[in-house]
């Protein structure tokens, strides 16, 4: 028997176990293992019952994706399926930890499923570009009926326990352990009390309404995608007797496959993973029991918040008593939120509020705190004012770290007497929310301390990403350079809307004007001003968001920007036309048209660009790097895998030859990066850099 499946029996009943650490992967060897048990025991006369369980912390939870990419090696996953269900013996498996994907496809084939409390179950394959193939489509409405079967599917959400009984998924739940609770239930199947029954023989009952309105429903939520689309197609097949609907599935499941959006899911995938691997992997990481922070605004309040559902005490210095009102209430609005999405219950909003949560104008409250994270102002006096403050108030070994988006940390850290514990902690609007955390490394840093970084990343849920020192850093850098983009294509011609219109449909939430306007005009204002005495005088000039800012309009907040907004609602300001035709004139600009492609090609191009650059420079560790922090921090298509992973599918040598194209316009803005020249040279990708790290 195989290494990972071993068998036992148990008078008339025979156990399968599972045992492929750490989530028994549906490997090839779990696969094949599973094959050869059940092919034997079934011929064995003398086994009345068998039962699947899996040791260790879950049942199957999904494929093995240490075989992304590779060629399949049978047994295929759905034929195993087939033979499970067509076992003249009855199957019954035992669902516990997260059953997944694979994992819930093969309990789906057995004859009765029992789940152990607290098990979630999924068919998440659509977050990765591609749909069920082993069955999902065809047995998930056969037991749950067609409209929990397509929420279930589409959505790629893990169902817990009580809702997987409630829709049928589950047979019985019961608060035992995996092997106890196989044998109590096979012991069931003997005395009659549990029903076993082959799921591909269950009738689905046609639901042509649902079917056609979350056809419609995908089409709007998902416009450029093609999984959620098939994955309805998929359940509308589960009408067909099984055999037909496997092939149908089979053929859908094929088309998602072959579609270049799996490819860019999949890397979105890996790439939450990659960015862990660190050089400070292997370092000491201090003990986070406690934090302070410094600024009750935004991000200051986002930040505690997000420290305080992941179960952190927080102490957080506000300048006077009606700043501590208003960080209350801002902090309590952002739980009330945790409570309305299902986040939280309302008594542990409670319990945080009562017992986490410290407010005080006395910095001294931070001095039992182990990390302390500074979100004040982006004025590089007023950080340092504050660093030298904590320098003398902070514990020893304590952690110092600023929210900075820009500023550079050696700096902020120069004004300590101990550089060794400071870094940045880049976290992103709204903070208790967004998924994205630059680590930000000093020269000086502690290695000990960016591991204690990646730590708090995940200890609040987020994707910690490395960044050395720069303006910027990552992320702003890139941005600070492509945006500039956006605004050449106005004086030139596009209006903001159209630029906005065709970003959007290559599949980006919001475009730029409109991101511009939810963050505050006012930012990117402050941030021109800062760096204005550094501008290059060939560096083109446009000033037509200044001129929005000079009207007072900041965007959403004040409710005018590029766009006018009424709550929800938002329309182009006709006032921003007749700015941007003032300066054009005023510039002597003739405009011309751009078609969404151009568009498109401009501002990624410039994106690339700079992202290529941040490889050049070390500031990002890799090219997958820059494509996590994209994806988690700035709205990326998720489908398209990330800047770098779309500058692959473009190819160097076309971003070359785009790029001395654009220069013949602007040659100070459009340079060619070192790196894609040698990629265009040697037909080498952004990829392999990936390979080699």
């Amino acid at each position: 028997m195989s290494e990972v499946v071993t068998t036992e029996r148990v008078g008339a009943v025979a156990l399968i176990a599972l045992d492929n650490p750490p989530v028994n992967a549906a490997s090839h060897a779990l696969r094949n293992g599973i094959q050869d048990a059940i092919a034997t025991l079934d011929a064995d006369p003398e086994v009345k019952v068998i039962a699947i369980y899996g040791k260790g912390r879950t049942f199957i939870a999904g494929a093995d994706i240490r075989e992304f990419g590779k060629p399949p090696k049978e047994p295929h996953l759905p034929n195993l399926c087939t033979q499970i269900e067509n076992c003249a013996t009855p199957v019954i498996s035992i669902l516990h930890g997260t059953t997944l994907g694979g994992g819930l496809e093969v309990a789906q084939a057995t004859h009765a499923r029992i789940g152990i409390t607290g098990v979630k179950v999924g068919l998440p394959e659509v977050l990765i570009g591609i749909m069920p193939g082993a069955g999902g489509t065809q047995r998930t409405p056969r037991l749950t009926g067609v409209p929990a079967a397509l929420d279930m599917i589409t959505s790629g959400r893990h169902v817990p326990t009580e809702e997987a009984h409630k829709i049928g998924l589950l047979d019985q739940v019961v608060d035992l352990e995996p092997r106890a609770a196989a044998l109590s239930a096979a012991q069931d199947v003997l005395d009659g009390k549990l029903e076993t029954r082959r799921t591909g023989q269950i009738a689905v009952t046609p639901d042509e309404a649902a079917i056609t309105e979350w056809r419609t429903r995908m089409a709007a939520k998902h416009p450029n995608l093609i999984s959620p689309l098939k994955c309805v197609d998929g359940v509308a097949a589960a009408t067909l007797p099984i055999a037909e609907g496997m092939a149908e599935e089979r053929r859908l499941f094929t088309d998602c496959m072959d579609s270049p959006q799996r490819a860019g899911l999949i890397h979105a995938f890996f790439a939450e993973r990659a960015v862990a691997k660190i050089p400070e992997a292997t370092a000491t990481s201090r003990d986070i029991a406690s934090i302070g922070v410094i600024g009750g605004g935004t991000m200051g309040s986002g930040i505690a918040t997000a420290a305080l559902m992941a179960g952190l005490p927080v102490a957080l210095i506000e300048r006077d008593q009606q700043a501590m009102d208003k960080t209350a209430a801002t902090i309590t609005g952002n739980l009330d939120g945790a409570v309305k999405r299902g986040k939280m219950t309302a008594a542990t909003r409670d319990t945080i509020l009562a017992d986490r949560l410290t407010l005080a104008t006395d910095f001294a409250t931070l001095n039992t705190a182990d990390l302390i994270i500074e979100a004040v102002f982006e004025e590089m006096e007023i950080k340092k004012e504050i660093f030298a403050r904590l320098d003398t108030i902070a514990k020893p070994g304590a952690i110092l770290a600023s929210n900075t988006s820009f500023l550079d940390i050696d700096e902020i850290a120069a004004g300590t007497s101990r550089p060794a514990d400071v870094l940045g902690l880049h976290f992103f609007s709204p903070a208790h929310i967004m998924r994205l955390l630059e680590v930000v490394v000093g020269a000086q840093t502690d290695p000990g301390v960016v591991a204690t970084g990646f730590a708090l990343a995940k200890k609040l849920r987020k994707v910690g990403v490395r960044a050395e020192v720069c303006d910027g850093f990552i992320g702003n850098r890139i941005l600070a350079h492509y945006r500039k983009v956006a605004d050449y294509l106005v004086m030139d011609g596009a209006s903001p809307w159209e630029v906005d219109s065709a970003l959007e449909d290559f599949g980006f939430a919001m475009g730029p004007f409109a991101v511009s306007d939810l963050a505050g005009l006012d930012i990117g204002w402050a941030t021109r001003k800062r760096l204005a005495a550094t501008k290059p005088p060939e560096e083109r000039d446009v000033v037509i968001a200044d001129r929005i800012c000079e009207n007072g309009w900041f965007g959403r907040k004040t409710g005018k920007g590029y766009y006018v907004h009424d709550g929800r609602d938002s329309s182009p300001n006709p006032v921003v036309d007749q700015i941007v035709e003032a300066e054009r004139k005023a510039a002597g600009i003739t405009p011309r048209d751009f078609t969404d492609d151009e568009i498109v090609n401009r501002y990624m191009t410039a994106m690339i660009s700079e992202a290529a650059r941040v490889i050049e420079d070390g500031i990002a560790l890799r090219p997958i790097d820059v494509d996590a922090v994209y994806l988690f921090g700035y709205g990326f298509p998720r489908f398209r895998g990330g800047p770098l992973f779309y500058a692959d599918q473009i190819g160097a040598a076309t971003l070359v030859e785009r790029i001395h194209t654009y220069a013949e316009e602007d040659a100070h803005y459009w340079q060619v990066p070192d790196i894609l020249h040698q990629m265009a040279r040697n037909g080498t990708a952004f990829a392999d850099l990936n390979k080699e790290s």
